[in-house]
């Protein structure tokens, strides 16, 4: 009983050290990776996950049972100095409970807000940070009138859930309103109309904030997706360097205005004029952040255990220029059976291969298995060893 009493009167302020236990919701690649950093540092780790033999299970003691078992969250609140999540789809009725129960830096009213798009929207509006115009769809005369207002083409997304494409429609022609319409509402959900952005360049960047407020932003990835499933993220982003300071600078305000406490992804679009609009935002580690792992002085799994146990914020200089691609389960045979044989492209184009996969256990078409961090003098060189090991091509 005392233990628990000292967890829940933790004061935001006073640091975590290593040896506290760090409970994650959610058992993925993700939570995965914060541990394997997390635990260098000294920390333990707990994770609530309803798979047996998660990701981080394998490294980490598990919990397996549903999200939403009430019995399950008291456990881990109990053995937890500290709770923090790995993906944003966590209840956060489960996150509010915790709260009462241990100490939950990153709170519920951030999942709150980052899991409904039109109060994603809202608040990053009120942050004083561009979105692309949108409008909230009641029915299928709002979504006319809106198409009218906004112009073709849109995207028509449900405004809680979808990830990697899922949930979402793009609109070219009047034509597709009313079957894109009865779709997503068939789900559900509540809907938004987002104007479409001609963008040259898709960009995010990974900010950490501590409850105490300091903030610091890692370098802008270039992003670049095939069928809605992130492909390469490139570092430095080829984008001018007075655009880069400005994404990192949106990203810290985005930080700031929502009070976010451990890492924030904010993903943006680059148009032609020069002109950033946020796309969306993530209130955890990000695939598009996996490049620090090796190619910064900190890593963003390290910054966000830093930033939720209130230590100094670590260094984010990019110590080298990198490409990470990621590695689907179509991918991943080839990929381990390179990785076992002296690779001849890599020493010949002066890239240094760092393969990352995740301990799942099934692999499926399109899923994420792992990535791997290619160190580079040159960004167009590791561009080239990817098309060279055609890999890729699937």
């Amino acid at each position: 009983m005392t233990e628990n009493v000292i967890r829940r009167v933790h004061k935001s302020d006073e640091p975590l050290a290593p040896g506290s236990v760090i409970g994650v919701l959610g058992g993925g690649q993700l939570g995965r990776m914060m541990a394997l950093d997390g635990t260098r540092m000294g920390y333990k780790f707990i994770t609530l996950d309803p798979q047996p033999d998660s990701p981080l299970g394998q490294i980490s003691e598990q919990i397996t049972a549903a999200y939403n078992n009430a019995d399950a969250a008291g456990e881990l609140a109990a053995k937890a100095d500290v709770i923090t999540y790995e993906f944003e789809n966590v209840d956060a009725g489960v996150a509010a409970l915790l709260e009462e129960r241990s100490y939950v830096p990153q709170g519920s009213k951030l999942l709150y807000t980052t899991q409904h798009r039109l109060r994603e929207k809202a608040a990053i509006e009120a942050a004083g940070v561009p979105v692309a115009p949108y409008r909230e769809i009641t029915s299928l005369e709002s979504l006319q009138k809106a198409v009218a207002e906004l112009g073709l083409p849109c995207v028509l997304k449900t405004a809680t859930g979808g990830y990697d494409g899922k949930g979402q429609a793009v609109l070219r022609q009047e034509e597709q309103l009313e079957s894109a319409y009865r779709e997503l509402a068939s789900t559900g959900a509540e809907l938004v109309l987002e104007k479409f952005i001609k963008f040259t360049s898709e960009i995010s960047v990974i900010a950490a904030r501590t409850p105490d407020g300091e903030v610091k932003s890692f370098p802008p990835a270039e992003n670049v997706h095939v069928n809605n499933i992130l492909h390469l993220s490139i570092v430095p982003a080829r984008i001018p360097t007075e655009v880069q300071h400005k994404a990192c600078q949106l990203a810290e305000r985005v930080a700031k205005g929502l009070n976010a406490v451990g890492l924030l992804a904010v993903e943006m679009f680059l148009t032609e004029d020069g002109s950033l609009y946020v796309n969306e935002v993530a209130p955890r580690p990000h695939n598009s952040g996996h490049y620090t792992m090796e190619a910064c002085a900190t890593s963003q799994f390290e910054q966000h255990v830093r930033a939720i146990c209130n230590l100094p914020l670590g260094d984010t200089t990019l110590l080298s220029p990198v490409v990470m691609v990621n590695v689907l389960g179509q991918h991943l045979d080839e990929v381990i059976g390179r990785s076992i044989v002296q690779d001849q492209a890599a020493i010949s184009l002066g890239i240094v291969p760092k393969l990352h996969l995740y301990g799942k256990s099934d692999s499926k078409h399109n899923r994420k298995m792992g990535h791997i961090n290619l160190l580079c003098g040159n960004v167009e060189d590791a561009l080239e060893w990817v098309k060279q090991t055609n890999i890729w091509r699937h």
